[in-house]
């Protein structure tokens, strides 16, 4: 199976071919995020992880405090389904679960996308770890990796894309978070963390489960 970067960088090269104006446009936004060191603020390790209860895919509360009562604790901030870097990443997250299972931890994956039918009918819910709605982005705010989405990338995913944010998470249409991984302790503290405010950089699931073997 080939690493998650290789399938990455394969989507990026894809997305240059087509457009490759709108993606030195994304060059110029992620260089300006990251000179003004957006995603800095992000929970440090050795840190306490911020408490969340959030719905899932099906409606029912989900906590940080009742994870980790049964173990280690993975939590990944994604954009949306419609993110199809965030589609690769979850896909080979789902991949390592049985090793992310069988080290005791259990994986969660935040975004601001409504759990409604049609996500419920998405590949990502059917997968067989959370799917958690944060739709005002509080939870990634507390986890200091929610970012105000730059004009460019706004109006491509309303002209391009034909995304409809707002309704996609219910009246949030301006703030998502940057893709981040965090693996937290039965202490309740970081262990391990990713956090790169350019979303077409994503954790390698065999660095998270590296993190976990430390763990264990």
């Amino acid at each position: 199976m080939k690493m998650l970067k290789e399938q990455t960088n394969a989507k990026i090269a894809e997305s240059r071919n087509a457009n490759p104006e709108f993606m030195k446009g994304v060059d110029d936004v992620i260089a300006q995020a990251k000179k003004f060191q957006q995603g800095s603020d992000a929970i440090a390790l050795d840190q306490r992880a911020p408490n969340f209860e959030l719905p899932n895919q099906e409606g029912k509360a989900v906590s940080l405090t009742a994870l980790l009562e049964k173990g280690p604790v993975v939590v990944t901030f994604y954009r949306g389904s419609w993110c199809p870097y965030c589609n690769l990443q979850l896909r080979a997250l789902q991949a390592h679960l049985d090793e992310i299972h069988g080290l005791g931890a259990e994986l969660v994956a935040i975004s601001p996308q409504v759990p409604d039918d049609s996500m419920s009918k998405h590949d990502i819910s059917k997968m067989a770890f959370q799917v958690l709605s944060d739709q005002n982005a509080s939870v990634a705010s507390e986890y200091g990796v929610a970012w105000e989405v730059p004009e460019h990338l706004l109006e491509h995913m309303r002209v391009d894309r034909k995304l409809d944010l707002e309704s996609i998470n219910n009246g949030n249409g301006r703030i998502l978070p940057i893709p981040a991984t965090f693996v937290i302790g039965r202490d309740g503290n970081v262990a391990w963390r990713f956090v790169d405010v350019d979303y077409r950089t994503r954790s390698e699931p065999s660095d998270i489960i590296k993190a976990l073997e430390t763990l264990a």
